[in-house]
């Protein structure tokens, strides 16, 4: 996904939210991959949520992977994230969905194994086996009865986790571009942003008047004013900025255009003129023209997403003509588990600890 520059939202709650919901990735559902073809229909067993050619997902999965996440979310910000909504949608919905995305990811890439001849060595069907067993072993009686979970439907999660990892790996393999300073080049800059916008209780972003927008115009060019008679930039940072960041690192197409054009244009220490972009008008200082550990980190992140984007090429075609089945009444009442007992959230911290693996690959499946 192309990062933007900040959102802002007003409030702790729509900020937490807007946090969660980046990470959580888009909104997707199984209508996700270009012409494949979705069917609603009967016949499914009575926990059988969807299919996919022949490879069926079941409920306890989906309450597993929902309930892991949404834990893991209340840990990190509180179980009161939960009452808000972003840009319209709920957080519940729109975890439900990424969850939904997630595992179909995870079966497609077992299909495409089959295709490859990729299976898991003893080694890794031993290690999910003990993987399943200590997860197993740290639920509590009621956490059991909810999640309506055995050792072998565990350990069958654990093996179709790792083997859409084996998977991911295998086709970026060879993957291993040279990139260079200048294509990887990261740069810091301060900044000033005048808001052109306001945001609802809903955490929707709502465009000023035309009367706001020509004083906030007025604001930023007075900001510029003072900047240009050599007035401390932090100390007009203090005084204007609206943004809860005064500072950026980054690299080409991380930012909007707009912004990321003025930045790399600026030379140490000298100072834009004003920048509109969706989120308002910018006066940014370049700090420095180039940043050797933030430019060697970008060229980590660059060669990840040439990987992605040669894995989406080879899985899109492979995904592309499957058949999917929704079991849509069932979906509808996949809902949050709200019992106090129930506070596992190890899933896939075991999974790593035992199989020894980087998260890298199937936690970001929706994102690739």
């Amino acid at each position: 996904m192309r990062i933007t520059h900040h959102r802002y939202v007003a409030g702790m709650s729509a900020v937490l939210l807007a946090v969660i919901f980046m990470a959580t990735g888009c909104k997707i559902n199984l209508n996700k991959y270009g012409n494949t073809k979705i069917v609603f229909t009967t016949g499914f067993d009575k926990d059988e949520v969807f299919r996919i050619d022949k490879i069926s997902c079941r409920l306890p999965e989906v309450m597993v992977y929902l309930t892991n996440t949404k834990n893991q979310y209340e840990q990190a910000f509180g179980s009161q994230i939960w009452q808000s909504s972003y840009e319209g949608v709920t957080l519940e919905s729109n975890l439900k969905e990424t969850v939904l995305a997630r595992i179909a990811r995870i079966k497609a890439m077992n299909l495409l194994a089959l295709q490859y001849g990729i299976s898991l060595s003893d080694e890794e069907l031993g290690n999910a086996k003990k993987a399943a067993a200590q997860y197993y072993a740290s639920l509590n009686d009621k956490e059991r009865e909810l999640l309506a979970v055995d050792e072998k439907n565990l350990c069958t999660m654990y093996e179709e986790y790792a083997l859409a990892e084996k998977v991911y790996d295998y086709l970026i393999a060879d993957i291993n571009p040279e990139i260079s300073d200048d294509e990887a080049r990261t740069i810091t800059v301060q900044h000033i942003l005048i808001k052109t916008y306001s945001v609802n209780e809903a955490g929707e972003h709502v465009p000023y008047s035309e009367q706001a927008r020509t004083e906030a115009y007025q604001r930023a060019q007075r900001a510029l004013s003072r900047a240009q008679e050599g007035e401390d930039f932090v100390s007009l940072i203090a005084e204007y900025n609206e943004d809860t960041n005064a500072s950026y690192s980054f690299g080409k197409g991380t930012m909007d255009t707009a912004f990321e054009e003025a930045a790399f244009n600026l030379g140490t220490d000298e100072v834009s003129d004003i920048v509109e972009t969706e989120h308002g008008y910018h006066i940014i200082k370049c700090i420095s023209t180039f940043d050797r550990d933030e430019t060697d980190r970008n060229k980590i992140k660059i060669v990840e997403q040439r990987r992605k984007e040669v894995f989406n090429e080879e899985y899109s075609g492979f995904v592309e003509g499957l058949a999917r089945s929704l079991n849509e009444p069932l979906w509808q009442t996949v809902e949050f588990i709200d019992d106090e007992a129930v506070t596992t959230g190890s899933f896939f911290e075991i999974y790593h600890s035992v199989m020894g693996n980087s998260d890298r690959a199937v936690l970001s499946l929706c994102n690739l």
